[in-house]
């Protein structure tokens, strides 16, 4: 059997799962931390229950690699998958790793200074010792791309964006995306017919937008630090403290912003910790600064919801994930508790269950709001991207990525149906992100056009495909 391997590197750390992109379920995962130093570790957990843990004093990230390849034995892998956390506007989608995508990647440090370096030293470790399979690079940023300028857009000059695409790019895609269709599922409607909120709570939080399968707002921005309160991170505050701290405590720029994003957030307002678990307990305990840490924290999650409402016609449900999202039941009482505009109203038992006896429903029967807890699997969701680019026919693999894409109302010429998808799909593999077509001279994309369903996509598929060939042999 074959398997992909999935990767998400930080700078002293690397996180890897081995799994089946069909079944999903892991056959080895694991986590190297404290990397570069003399207590570096790994431990690993294979899918028959066995735990191993093994030191790895000064390992780098490529040691790591070479200590998975020990523990995989027979294992074949034939793709690897690698979580990049910020791909720019340059990376709309999940793209096949070669030298021009090293260098995009390498081009957007300057916007995610904290991660896109980890990802690039894991990439270049992987392809060293996985030379001969293809590795494919997802983007954390890409879910957002669809985002309207009223979103993405600061108010500042706009030569700022034009010169420097300074904007909001958004994060945790991958898992705002998964949860939106997993949810889809639960409900029981096409993702095309839903109107979504997701929160993915972690020591990183996001909240997001869902509207019809698209990403339209998100609390993030330029960088991971926009937004809600977080383990560590400040989330949104005034631009000017910069300077105003600069003139009182006599920090530099660079220093402000470690401040805000190392020492700041539920760690910063508690004084104690940035686990959630640790607080909730503190609180069980008497701690005052603990219990305001988590009010804030709730307070600025539902002021989020609410605010993300106004890019949606209805809220056809709020969905918890993450870490804190699927675990924290006081989070998600306090944060159902402060949509009472909405009508939320949380049902106490459901709640402390996760909503295991719900189908992930935490919310009463007659709540004007439906909460759910829905499990997030990011590494699934890159192994499935990885999967796509795996010795697939260039034809079926560009028909597939256009009859898939979701139905969008759209204005101008109306082409015939057919002609429609011949010439998207020609430009879907003559674009550069998909580098199908070689040396072929691509047909111009097609012009705007109004609403086409995803059935009729769907069902001009065959038509497509064989329009294609005919034209490209």
């Amino acid at each position: 059997m074959s398997f992909i391997l999935v990767i998400n590197c930080g700078s002293s750390s690397l996180k890897f799962s081995i799994l089946d992109p069909e079944k999903g379920a892991p056959q080895i995962q694991g986590l190297a931390e404290r990397l570069n130093t003399p207590q570096a570790t790994l431990k690993s957990k294979f899918l028959e229950g066995v735990n191993y843990e093994v030191e790895l004093p000064n390992a780098k990230h490529i040691d790591v690699l070479d200590e998975i390849l020990r523990e995989m034995g027979d294992i074949k892998i034939v793709g690897v998958g690698h979580r990049v956390v910020h791909g720019g506007e340059a990376f709309k989608e999940s793209v096949k790793v070669d030298g021009d995508v090293v260098r995009g990647i390498d081009e957007c440090i300057e916007l995610a200074p904290l991660h896109n370096p980890a990802n690039l030293t894991g990439i270049r470790a992987a392809m060293q010792r996985f030379p001969d399979v293809p590795h494919v690079a997802v983007f954390d940023t890409a879910f957002h791309q669809t985002m309207p300028p009223r979103a993405y857009l600061y108010a500042i000059p706009y030569r700022f964006y034009e010169g420097l695409r300074v904007r909001r790019y958004g994060f945790h895609g991958t898992s705002h995306g998964f949860v939106a269709g997993q949810a889809a599922k639960v409900l029981g409607k096409p993702l095309e017919e839903l109107h979504l909120i997701t929160a993915h709570l972690g020591n990183g939080c996001s909240a997001c937008a869902i509207k019809e399968g698209h990403s339209v707002d998100t609390t993030m921005g330029l960088t991971p630090l926009e937004g809600l309160v977080m383990g560590t991170r400040s989330g949104d505050v005034d631009p000017n403290l910069h300077d105003y701290l600069s003139r009182r405590i006599d920090y530099d720029l660079a220093g402000i912003t470690n401040i805000l994003n190392r020492e700041s957030g539920l760690l910063g307002i508690s004084g104690l910790s940035n686990d959630m678990r640790t607080l909730v307990q503190a609180i069980d305990d008497g701690n005052a600064r603990a219990d305001l840490a988590v009010d804030v924290f709730c307070y600025r999650l539902a002021k989020a919801i609410l605010g993300l409402g106004a890019s949606l016609d209805r809220i056809d449900a709020l969905i918890f994930t993450g870490g804190i999202g699927e675990n924290s039941a006081p989070v998600r009482t306090r944060t159902v508790g402060n949509l009472g505009v909405l009508g939320a109203k949380i049902d106490p038992q459901l709640n402390e269950q996760n909503g295991a006896s719900a189908a992930g429903r935490i919310t009463t029967d007659d709540s004007g709001l439906l909460a759910l807890v829905v499990a997030t699997n990011e590494e699934l969701v890159i192994a499935r991207e990885t999967s796509r680019f795996l010795s697939v026919n260039p034809k079926f693999q560009c028909l597939t990525r256009f009859i898939s894409l979701p139905a969008e109302p759209k204005s101008g010429l109306l082409l015939s149906l057919s002609d429609l998808c011949v010439r998207s799909t020609i430009a879907a593999c003559a674009s550069p992100s998909a580098n199908l077509l070689g040396n072929r001279q691509p047909i111009p994309p097609a012009p705007s056009v109004p609403h086409i369903s995803s059935a009729r996509r769907r069902a001009c598929g065959l038509h497509c495909l064989f329009r294609w060939t005919k034209l490209n042999g």
